[in-house]
């Protein structure tokens, strides 16, 4: 079909759509060798024309590592084959960043091309390789002297930071080889190469960079979070652990915010890490963030029974501790209505089960306002919180639950004789 069409005096076969590409740019991008070379039969065919974004069709089919299409265009002497498009971009960094090893091979024959040109955000062909674990692909960057390892982008992120983020432990190998390379050296956050890797759960990454003497395993970013920090927020317990073992390493180290990796760890659920954070000395349960929320506050806010199961078994927790709004661990609790934290709490003795927050709100008062019946039937099965205390303006819990229309809440509350039914005086 193509070649019929080309037949006909009034086809133009350079003409291009609205995005600047012409079917030479689309043949070579979607590899059919077999259009490019009829294309270029007709002498009216530009073999390095751009399109819109400033693309040739030597990006097109580097982008999708069509080597018989390169091999064609290289041949020509009007394809220009280190120009880069609109973002400073090669096409040997398209290459580079989608691991084609043998169009990487080819493009680096020619003289002209430049091995370490970075596009307009400063990436160069080596990080985009080290970004995606294109083990090939660097392996053949670090082989031209050009290439500088340890290039920062303009988030003065390198190949070795990008390789940790992701977890490519080839390539966090490989770079380490290199002298260049600077194992501790942070991005425009002050994030390093273990502080990604520990925020990610990259194991075997974590442990190739603790070998190195130059790394801090506790060193923070801008924020204040650490390496400890990350992997605790996330989970990780495997890096919890590693980084644990390490005496620089501070377990109760918190963030500018005041989070620390045990309240990070209570906050999400993560069991393990909080169980391993308390085999240290020296970790206060009860240490607080900026809002005065502490682990336990957290861990019952979010109904994170087993992590509040294990906060409760410490000597020490506070279990009536209020945030910077007088609201408890049994508050939030209940205002969420995470009735199997209520009842473990209200299991304790030492639990007061009607203290109000700031707006005179009590717990019973927040699982009303909310509809939760599990939550109030507790309360109300325990004899555990006077349903007549209303809160600042006046309002019980009774007048909070029908505002709402919570139908089962205000039925529960009804049967109750001491049910506060009017608005007191």
């Amino acid at each position: 079909m193509v070649e019929i069409l080309l037949q006909r005096r009034e086809v133009n076969p350079d003409h291009s759509d609205n995005k600047g590409e012409t079917p030479l740019f689309c043949a070579a991008y979607n590899g059919h060798e077999g259009v490019v070379k009829m294309l270029f039969k007709r002498d009216e065919v530009n073999p390095d024309q751009s399109d819109n974004e400033g693309r040739t069709p030597l990006f097109g089919a580097a982008w999708n590592g069509h080597e018989g299409v390169i091999k064609m265009l290289l041949e020509r002497d009007e394809v220009k084959p280190d120009q880069s498009d609109n973002d400073g971009r090669t096409s040997l960094w398209y290459a580079a960043y989608n691991g084609h090893e043998a169009v990487v091979k080819m493009l680096l024959l020619r003289n002209e091309v430049s091995p370490d040109r970075p596009g307009n955000k400063g990436e160069t062909p080596l990080l985009n390789a080290a970004w995606n674990g294109h083990e090939g692909v660097v392996k053949v960057l670090l082989q031209r002297d050009e290439v500088k390892p340890d290039w920062s982008n303009n988030d003065g992120r390198t190949p070795l930071w990008c390789a940790a983020y992701n977890g490519h432990k080839e390539v966090v190998k490989l770079l380490l080889q290199r002298d260049e390379v600077k194992p501790d050296k942070v991005d425009n956050n002050s994030r390093t190469p273990l502080w990604c890797a520990a925020k990610n759960g990259s194991e075997g990454v974590v442990e190739i960079l603790l070998a190195q003497d130059e790394v801090s395993p506790a060193r923070p970013d801008d924020d204040g979070l650490t390496p400890l920090w990350c992997a605790a927020y996330g989970g990780h317990e495997g890096v919890v652990k590693m980084l644990l073992q390490r005496d620089e390493v501070n377990p109760d180290q918190s963030g500018n915010d005041g989070r620390t990796p045990l309240l990070c760890a209570a906050y999400n659920g993560h069991e393990g890490v909080v169980k391993m954070l308390f085999k240290r000395h020296d970790v206060n349960p009860n240490k607080a963030n900026i809002d005065d929320q502490t682990p336990l506050w957290c861990a019952a806010r979010n109904g994170h029974a087993g992590v509040v199961k294990i906060l409760l078994e410490l000597a020490g927790a506070h279990l009536d501790k209020p945030d910077n709004i007088g609201k408890t661990p049994l508050s939030c609790a209940a205002s969420n209505g995470h009735s199997e934290v209520v009842k473990i709490l209200l299991e304790r003795g030492e639990v007061h089960p009607d203290i109000p927050d700031n707006g005179g709100r009590t717990p019973l008062w927040h699982a009303a306002r909310n509809g939760h019946e599990g939550a109030v039937k507790i309360f109300l099965e325990r004899d555990a919180a006077r349903t007549s205390n209303p809160q600042n303006h006046g309002r019980a819990p009774l007048w909070a639950a029908a505002w709402n229309g919570h139908l089962g809440v205000v039925q529960m509350l009804l049967e109750r004789d001491n049910a506060n039914l009017v608005r007191p005086h």
